[in-house]
């Protein structure tokens, strides 16, 4: 044990392990009051939120443009950017108050990432964020409705990771009509973690392959129209 911190944490932090106690000593002392986290989660930040988070790393390639959805308290975002300081990270969140928190947490822990306030689905957001590499969302919606939201950021190939419970497989199965019309490909259920955590992290990963279907029907239409024009 180091600070309090489990010994799996020096695995997944390394040598930035004392960024890691810091960030849970933050959410520890000010979470419940500002209404990051539920009372009973105090005694479980290490497992169930800090390196549940982190360990999502295994599946970011080196120099990764990444896009946290919802970040909220900043998961998983800022055990991301700890674990991970060579990623270009942007930590997306709709909610003032929580923007500040992001904001605070970034400053003292002299972190690179920004914070951006919006949402996923808003035009300028899409405009600003396209071309990710990465989108990550923990906790934020139905995969149905997160496909329609992040696979627009997302640049061809480029992946959305979707931190879910024991029901990934059929929620990932339920929703995969409405995942290809969002432009998505066949999704799958991985875990992250596994030997380094008790519980290992469930991720539904699925690749954007495609334009929408709407996005795609529009330009069908304009190539037809361009196609008439010609002929007259």
């Amino acid at each position: 044990m180091t600070g309090g911190a489990p010994e799996s944490a020096r695995v997944v932090f390394g040598d930035r392990l004392e960024l890691a106690e810091r960030f849970h000593e933050l959410l520890h002392e000010h979470g419940i009051r500002r209404g990051l986290i539920g009372p009973r989660e105090l005694d479980r930040l290490w497992e169930r939120h800090l390196l549940n988070s982190a360990v999502l790393a295994e599946l970011l390639p080196p120099e990764s443009r990444v896009v946290d959805v919802g970040s909220g308290a900043g998961l998983p975002g800022i055990p991301l950017a700890i674990a991970r300081p060579d990623l270009t990270l942007t930590l997306l969140e709709p909610m003032a108050r929580r923007v500040t928190w992001l904001q605070e947490v970034i400053t003292e822990l002299s972190l690179t990432c920004e914070v951006q306030r919006g949402r996923a689905e808003e035009g300028p957001v899409r405009e600003q964020l396209a071309g990710a590499d990465v989108v990550t969302a923990r906790a934020v919606a139905p995969m149905e409705r997160l496909a329609k939201w992040c696979l627009p950021l997302l640049r061809q190939d480029g992946k959305l990771l979707a931190m879910k419970g024991e029901s990934a497989a059929e929620e990932l199965q339920r929703d995969e009509a409405a995942i290809a019309a969002a432009g998505g490909g066949r999704g799958e259920v991985v875990q992250c973690g596994v030997g380094s955590l008790e519980v290992p992290t469930t991720v539904v990963v699925v690749e954007r392959v495609a334009a929408t279907r709407k996005a795609s029907g529009r330009r069908r239409d304009g190539a037809r129209r361009a196609r008439k024009d010609r002929g007259r």
